[in-house]
């Protein structure tokens, strides 16, 4: 896989984990560990991003 393509796909993966903690945060039955959870993954996609980006 390019470097460009996998760039692509943690794009993709990063908006869609995006919509998930949004979607959880307004769910009240959520817990925040699970919400934590989530934002540490977006945040080592972000990181990946950004360092295949440079």
């Amino acid at each position: 896989m390019s470097v460009s393509a996998h760039l692509t796909e943690l794009k993709k993966k990063h908006e869609t984990l995006g919509l998930e903690v949004e979607q959880a945060q307004r769910s009240p039955g959520i817990d925040d560990l699970h919400i934590a959870q989530l934002k540490k993954q977006k945040l080592r996609l972000k990181e990946e991003i950004e360092r295949l980006s440079n």
